[in-house]
């Protein structure tokens, strides 16, 4: 099966859907573009393609997500202000690193650090 996301105003996800192969050939071979053009068809919309195991755009799309077409990736949504974009992932990093310990910790946005759950 394949999956494609539904891009509307700033490039935001607005839905995922699954498409079954046969629906995306030509000449027997899967093809982004004849899956995309099957969406539209049938939904109208501009849709893309993604990767349920993230093999391609680097996350598996969700809605909510950003669609960034300069680095051909889905973006999840930022979870805190101060976090980072990870160019290699595309996913979010925290200014600091959670710790390794085998405790639980939660991150705290006022102090920017990581908070133990007692």
């Amino acid at each position: 099966m394949a999956h494609f996301a539904e891009i509307g105003l700033n490039n935001t996800v607005l839905r995922v859907v699954v498409v079954h192969n046969n629906d995306c050939l030509r000449k027997g071979v899967e093809t982004e573009s004849v899956g995309a053009e099957f969406c539209r068809n049938l939904f109208g919309g501009t849709w893309v393609q993604t990767s349920y195991n993230s093999t391609i755009r680097k996350n598996y799309a969700g809605a909510g997500f950003t669609y960034d077409s300069q680095r051909n990736a889905f973006v999840p949504p930022q979870p805190f202000a101060s976090w980072i974009l990870n160019e290699t992932t595309c996913n979010w990093d925290a200014p600091t690193p959670m710790p390794t310990d085998s405790k639980q910790y939660r991150w705290d946005e006022p102090t920017t650090s990581w908070v133990e759950i007692t």
